[in-house]
This record gives structure tokens, C-alpha cells and sequence, in this order.
């Protein structure tokens, strides 16, 4: 395989410098940072850690546990994560050896919010511990609601990924800017990584 390019960022269609073991794919709520960590993990047999389930407890409060839980995971070989929440990124990424970062345009990241958070209202969908999605007028009265989250934090990677990248630069960042991109990857750069490492 190839060593990481001179820009320092891969594209869907680069193969990757090794067979990554430790995983945190980034992106802004959304863009399919679970999803993705879910079928990373089934490919390459890694086992996947989500950081939300491990953040909130009941009634939306952050569980006592979750620092533990991050700084334990984090310390194993194998695993696939996702990059956010502010105790965990910095670790992730010095032991990550690789980074995907999602970077969908905002049209397709906030009508995924809003269709699934008006799915998950509807259905009273059973989130981490317990929660459920609360009702939508708390759009208007919740300034952390998950669709307002959406839209203020809609340009935070365009800084966060060039400061990992300066403070890490042997750290391949996969950047996946559509859709398509990222089901090419899959098929294309990882599956054939799949199988015994």
C-alpha cells in the first residue's frame, strides 16, 4: 500500500498506508458517524465503541462513568469509534491510526437530523439508557436541541480536523465529501481489507 500523500488527506479512491486497528470517524451530527463506525466494525472485525450510549444516562444526564469507559476502550488494540465529545477526541485521536472524517454538504446532514429526530419523536424510539427524543416544539425552547446543535455547529470540523492533523500529522484522515464517496471507499479501499488481520 501506498504512504499517505504530501497533502496529508486521502480521498475515497486512496488506499490506505496499513490496515487501520483503531478507528474515530468524525463528522457533524448527521453525517453517519455511527452508521459508518457500524459497518467499519463488521468489515474489519473490530469492535465498536459508541460514544453517545456511553455518554448519556437517564433523563439525558452525562453518566459518572463515561471518562472510565473512554480512557479504557481507547487503551485496547482494537476498536472504532466516534471522534466527539470533548474528553474523548484528544485521546482518540494520539491513539487512533486512522480518522475518517465525514464532510457532507449541510443540506444532506440537517435533513438527516430532522427526518431522524421527527422519526425517532414519532415513534418514541428508545435512544441510550432509556431516552427518547422530546417533543418537537422543544426546537424552539431547547438551545442544545439536537436540530438548533446541528445548525451551530455545522462548520466546527473545518477547524478541528487541520489542528488534529497539525498536532498528528502521521495520522491518515480519510476525508468523504458525498454520499457516494463514502459507499466507494467501502467497497473499494476496505473491503478488501476484510478477513483475518
Amino acid at each position: 500500500m501506498s504512504g499517505v500523500p504530501a497533502s496529508g488527506m486521502l480521498h475515497a479512491d486512496d488506499p490506505l498506508p496499513r490496515r487501520p486497528q483503531r478507528v474515530a470517524i468524525a463528522g457533524v451530527s448527521g453525517s453517519g458517524k455511527s452508521t459508518l463506525a457500524r459497518r467499519l466494525a463488521e468489515v474489519l472485525d473490530l469492535p465498536h465503541h459508541e460514544l453517545d450510549a456511553f455518554f448519556h444516562g437517564p433523563g439525558w444526564t452525562k453518566r459518572p462513568e463515561f471518562e472510565a469507559d473512554v480512557d479504557a476502550f481507547v487503551a485496547t488494540d482494537r476498536w472504532v469509534t466516534e471522534w466527539q465529545y470533548d474528553h474523548a477526541r484528544p485521546l482518540l485521536a494520539a491513539r487512533a491510526d486512522l480518522l475518517v472524517w465525514l464532510d457532507l454538504p449541510f443540506p444532506v446532514t440537517f435533513s438527516r437530523v430532522v427526518r431522524r429526530t421527527v422519526r425517532r419523536r414519532w415513534r418514541r424510539e428508545e435512544l441510550w439508557n432509556g431516552n427518547q427524543e422530546g417533543p418537537l416544539h422543544t426546537f424552539l425552547t431547547d438551545r442544545e436541541h439536537i436540530v438548533r446543535w446541528a445548525i451551530s455547529t455545522r462548520n466546527l470540523y473545518d477547524q478541528r480536523i487541520p489542528a488534529v492533523r497539525a498536532a498528528h500529522p502521521d495520522l491518515p484522515v480519510v476525508r468523504l465529501r458525498r454520499r457516494r464517496d463514502v459507499e466507494r471507499w467501502l467497497r473499494d479501499v476496505v473491503a478488501p481489507l476484510a478477513g483475518p488481520p
